[in-house]
């Protein structure tokens, strides 16, 4: 039999990280009653225990991860900070505003996927995220995962959420994804886009309830959003049920910027307030967007940030493909530095906020200069 105060180590532990679970054990106890409350219930831990202390787990060693990757990328310029891979273009759906989708390409190859996945890790990669399209299209998509964790890379997923099921949750779980962020345009679809609170809310709980994986949830303002109120109910409904929340300002064909109206940067102020601190927090960058500035800062596309496309080219990013235009086997630590130097002309205006975070680790230093660039333009969108 257990005294009163000899609770497992189980339960001695979400006592202490949990003062609800804490209070009820204390109630339900009773010497020599029995067994702890967690041996008495089923027979073992409650479910909800061990959910909560594996997902405690899992953020510590996903935030204990993410600082050993801040040190070096402190250290060092010379390996990507952040790779996004598109396994598959296709999409299941077809937003208006969004110019990274077709409705027929083929999904990539697993081992050529496999062979990616390699090259960016003797790049020394940090984090890789799959994308699309969509990637949850990808019949492989859990061995990816597998792959990326196998090599020690951060691993991240970009979804619409449409086919997320408590099945599929749980594979995404045992592969080891490590975080998934699925942007919400609105509350109920319409004619712009279907990636609705309406339509995907259900997606939210089941992630709330199966995912040991952090969640973000992604909310928009500006681009033809036609009720900008509507990211608020996003917000606030991903924090209810124990996600993060950022808001992003949705950019023009081209990713440049497009600046808010007053009713879009009052939403916008009062999203900001919903966010907590984090690494994908950092965008101070879209104070300037919201109103319509320019940013004076140094793009390191190519270098701390690559996207790398269906095709197995190296790009700027999603919205400025074309250039370099290597393909990722042949990409060197050479291109990483000469890229790393090389300014952006369209960096000013740019909204892609993940090359706006990664490129803040490397503000203060390595001026850079301006690269010839062909008659017409930086780089054409196919």
């Amino acid at each position: 039999m257990l005294g009163r105060d000899k609770v497992c180590a189980e339960c001695r532990l979400a006592c202490l990280t949990r003062r609800s679970a804490h209070d009820y054990r204390r109630r339900m106890f009773r010497r020599g009653s029995g067994p702890c409350l967690c041996a008495r219930i089923n027979g073992s831990m409650m479910p909800g225990t061990k959910k909560s202390l594996r997902r405690r787990f899992s953020g510590v060693h996903r935030r204990l991860r993410g600082a050993k990757e801040v040190v070096r990328a402190l250290l060092s310029t010379d390996h990507p900070l952040l790779a996004h891979i598109i396994p598959i273009r296709r999409c299941n759906l077809a937003c208006k505003y969004c110019n990274e989708f077709d409705d027929r390409s083929k999904a990539v190859p697993s081992a050529e996927m496999f062979r990616r996945v390699d090259k960016l890790a003797e790049l020394g990669t940090a984090v890789i995220t799959i994308s699309g399209g969509e990637p949850l299209l990808h019949p492989d998509l859990d061995l990816i995962i597998r792959r990326i964790r196998h090599q020690g890379v951060i691993t991240g997923l970009i979804t619409n959420g449409y086919l997320l099921t408590a099945e599929r949750i749980q594979r995404l779980n045992k592969a080891g994804l490590e975080w998934l962020q699925i942007s919400i345009d609105n509350v109920m679809p319409d004619e712009i886009s279907k990636k609705s609170l309406k339509v995907l809310d259900r997606k939210l709980e089941l992630l709330a309830e199966h995912a040991y994986f952090h969640v973000n949830i992604n909310s928009v303002v500006g681009g033809g959003v036609k009720n900008p109120q509507d990211a608020l109910v996003i917000g606030r409904r991903a924090v209810e049920l124990g996600f993060s929340s950022t808001v992003g300002i949705i950019h023009d064909g081209g990713g440049q910027l497009q600046p808010l109206n007053e009713e879009e940067r009052q939403v916008y102020q009062a999203m900001k307030s919903l966010e907590k601190r984090s690494f994908t927090r950092i965008n101070q960058f879209q104070e300037n967007i919201a109103r319509g500035r320019p940013n004076d800062w140094k793009c390191r596309a190519g270098a701390r940030y690559l996207y790398i496309c269906e095709d197995g080219l190296v790009h700027y990013c999603s919205q400025q493909r074309g250039y370099p235009a290597i393909p990722l086997e042949n990409y060197t630590i050479d291109h990483i530095r000469r890229e790393y130097v090389t300014e952006k002309s369209c960096a000013p205006h740019c909204t892609v906020s993940c090359v706006h975070q990664v490129s803040i680790f490397d503000r203060w230093r390595a001026p850079q200069r301006r690269a010839p660039t062909a008659a017409g333009g930086l780089v054409e969108i196919d």
